[in-house]
């Protein structure tokens, strides 16, 4: 019997944690709508919109820094208490944007503070939720960051009406509070996995098995960490470059008007999603390198379009949409594949290292496009390194321990 009500709790615990994550991720999504307010702030500081949007690259960027460190946080306060210090400091970020009179304390309040809230609050409440799940990681993945996506769509709406009827100031001030509070209900709802015994798991193709925990020290001694890290930065830079500037893609390159070209957003919001779920789900059904290996294909496709088709609207938009679709999915399934190859117990700290090349893809298209002009060259580069990983994809095996000896996954 008391096993019984063991389980009850068990399961209880980790639902509750589940629709916590779902809630809080929904918040912290909402630092994708940043564009929406480009145009105001630009007005308001006097400052080109190009200089004022540099600070969604900094907040990119301080997200993918808190993240690999938050492991670390969780280690020593718990999800909760790190969970809901991020709502908190979050709003002071947006609270001290509102106050913002120039283009350093913009960078400080809406780059750094609000991306290192943003990003100790991400990845470490997806890593924990996904720990209490072993058995369907990634369908657990889909919904904590498909509830991340939906908040930039959710918010797109909420922020969008906030503006219209308020200065920017208080929409700033607002949103914090609104975030906050949803931060810290979610924080509340949930509790720290329990430490997992290490997994014995079953190579795609070989159906030789494995048992494997690496820690963060071990995992970065082996080939296949800079593997999946190569990757996933490509996805990362894929996904951030095309989805930062499909408008200006519209514009530029296909001669939209700018109300069509505006449309990218949705179609980008929509494909995203869409990749998040799907592929997230079907990770659970088969091999999730695969997954990853049919992104990278979907990717290419996009890139193709763009690079070597005399571009019209409708092409313009599967385009953008399979840039879009790839992206999504490669971050939802990269959790759970991570910790396929290195186990789970240390799954927030070997993905929050990982997790830098999402900050580095953010800054290195834009980078790429000022230093050689334009969108072709980076196209073109970033075709390149798909390549690539879709090479390392298909030949990319589960590592294993030294201690193991040579029975387990032979040609790893």
């Amino acid at each position: 019997m008391s096993d019984q009500s063991g389980m009850q709790n068990y399961n209880r615990t980790r639902w509750l944690t589940l629709c916590g994550t779902i809630i809080t991720q929904f918040a912290l999504g909402s630092v994708y709508t940043w564009s929406l307010f480009n145009g105001q702030l630009s007005q308001k500081l006097d400052e080109p919109i190009s200089r004022v949007a540099f600070s969604f690259g900094l907040l990119s960027l301080g997200l993918a820094i808190a993240s690999s460190v938050a492991g670390k946080l969780q280690d020593r306060f718990g999800v909760k208490k790190v969970t809901m210090a991020a709502g908190v400091m979050m709003a002071v970020g947006f609270a001290l944007t509102a106050h913002s009179n120039n283009l350093i304390m913009l960078y400080l309040s809406a780059g750094v503070l609000v991306g290192l809230a943003d990003g100790a609050g991400y990845l470490m409440t997806l890593s924990n939720c996904v720990k209490w799940f072993p058995e369907r990681k990634g369908v657990i993945s889909a919904c904590a960051i498909g509830a991340y996506g939906l908040g930039s769509l959710g918010f797109k709406f909420i922020c969008g009406h906030l503006l219209a009827v308020n200065t920017l100031e208080n929409t700033f001030l607002i949103w914090g509070v609104m975030a906050m509070v949803m931060i810290i209900i979610g924080g509340l709802m949930m509790t720290d996995a329990p430490k997992q015994a290490a997994q014995t798991i079953t190579c795609d193709e070989d159906n030789l098995t494995s048992s494997r925990d690496f820690t963060l020290s071990e995992a970065v001694r082996m080939p296949q960490y800079w593997m999946l890290a190569l990757m996933f930065l490509t996805a990362c830079m894929s996904g951030l470059y095309v989805i930062g500037v499909a408008k200006d893609i519209g514009e530029g390159m296909v001669h939209l008007n700018a109300i069509t070209a505006a449309n990218a957003v949705t179609v980008i919001a929509i494909a995203n999603l869409s990749g998040r779920l799907v592929l997230g789900v079907l990770s659970d059904k088969m091999a999730r390198i695969r997954v990853i290996s049919m992104a990278q294909v979907i990717s290419l496709v996009g890139m193709g379009i763009l690079l070597f088709s005399s571009m019209n609207e409708t092409l313009f938009f599967i385009s953008v949409a399979c840039v879009a679709f790839s992206f999504g999915g490669t971050i939802t399934v990269y959790p759970s594949l991570v910790s396929d190859f290195f186990g789970l117990n240390n799954l927030t700290k070997n993905y929050g290292l990982l997790y830098l090349g999402f900050g580095i893809g953010s800054v290195m298209g834009s980078l790429i496009a000022s230093l050689f002009g334009g969108f072709v060259v980076t196209f073109a580069f970033i075709t390149v390194l798909l390549v690539v990983s879709l090479v390392l994809s298909a030949t990319i095996r589960l590592p294993k321990k030294a201690e193991q000896g040579h029975n387990a996954l032979q040609h790893a």
